[in-house]
């Protein structure tokens, strides 16, 4: 008991420094889902052209450890608002049915989650994995989603053999031919293998979206206890991550100059390049092009909540779109509009 009142107490008042007011701002700390990239651009333009400041709050970004466990950190309000993968989330929420913790705005409409490999160890359609070595870490987002994948493709997994690998290792491992493939985040394994020196012409790419994967991708996600306190700075977030990610759009040679601000070791050309492929493939799709950024189809939704079920058994009642995001926090239509 001792214990978990010391963990409770800390995670209390790692909140509140959050919810601190910075003079008449209130200071808000986000956390990414992985490193300072081409796709992280929207929140540092929000944050260079004052969108952030405009609404009220001192935001702080930080890096992530990945799509998957960083929805423990806005759970124990650590961040208090956080860029992490919905479907992992659906998960999360099972496990911990007292941690209501939501999303509440789309970024990926069409996730990033794929299967890479390299011209020559002949992987063009997903049967093909079959006979092959899949190289993918265990805590790896888009590797959560195999068995959906496997299933929509009618894949024989007993034929494919998947070797764990850890994040760092997974591309070299491909490159130098010690597995057939991989899985992971299309925009970060196609430009890790372009370091590698593999040439743009052999890198192959399956996005799972392309072969009857309808999940949703990461989002925005927020500490109830935070929301509930602090409604308008949520919404004031949202709206200025919207303004970013719509001007961001609209010039992103422009919008990378502020990730190089914070990552000057990048390479600027392949985190433009990284970031282009991104809008295209994740934020700005036909959906979000005809209803606007941050929203969801909640039919969709639902599908992806079955489809979440092949891949991971709830041991409490399916959740319904509902549970896993609220539009209460989105500015109106017009304002995420293109």
């Amino acid at each position: 008991m001792l214990r978990k009142l010391g963990l409770g107490a800390i995670a209390g008042a790692a909140l509140m420094a959050s919810i601190v007011s910075a003079g008449a701002q209130t200071a808000v700390k986000f956390a990414l889902d992985w490193k300072f990239e081409g796709p992280s651009a929207p929140y540092f333009v929000a944050l260079d052209k004052g969108y952030y400041k405009a609404e009220g709050l001192d935001v702080t970004i930080d890096s992530g450890p990945g799509s998957v466990a960083g929805i423990a950190r806005v759970a124990a309000g650590t961040y208090p608002l956080g860029f992490f993968d919905i479907n992992s989330l659906a998960r999360f929420r099972d496990q911990n049915p007292d941690k209501d913790v939501k999303a509440i705005a789309m970024v990926y409409d069409v996730p990033p989650f794929s299967i890479v490999s390299i011209a020559k160890t002949g992987i063009n359609a997903p049967k093909d994995l079959e006979g092959k070595v899949l190289g993918a870490p265990a805590p790896d987002g888009a590797f959560a989603q195999w068995k959906a994948f496997v299933k929509e493709n009618k894949i024989d997994d007993s034929k494919v053999k998947i070797e764990n690998v850890g994040f760092p290792v997974r591309e070299p491992m491909l490159a130098d031919g010690k597995v057939d493939a991989i899985t992971g985040f299309s925009f970060s394994s196609y430009f890790n293998l372009m370091a590698k020196g593999i040439a743009e012409k052999d890198i192959k790419v399956m996005l799972m979206s392309d072969y009857g994967v309808v999940l949703y991708g990461n989002a925005i996600m927020v500490n109830p206890e935070f929301a509930k306190a602090n409604p308008k700075a949520v919404a004031g977030f949202v709206r200025a991550t919207i303004k970013g990610i719509i001007e961001t759009a609209k010039d992103p040679d422009a919008a990378i100059k502020s990730v190089m601000k914070r990552n000057e070791t990048a390479d600027e050309k392949i985190e433009l390049a990284r970031l282009k492929m991104s809008l295209k493939d994740n934020f700005i799709t036909p959906w979000v092009k005809a209803n606007g950024v941050g929203g969801i189809d909640e039919k969709r939704m639902g599908e992806a909540i079955e489809q979440i079920a092949v891949t991971y058994e709830f041991k409490n009642p399916k959740p319904k779109a509902g549970d896993l995001f609220t539009s209460d926090y989105l500015p109106p239509a017009g304002e995420r509009k293109l």
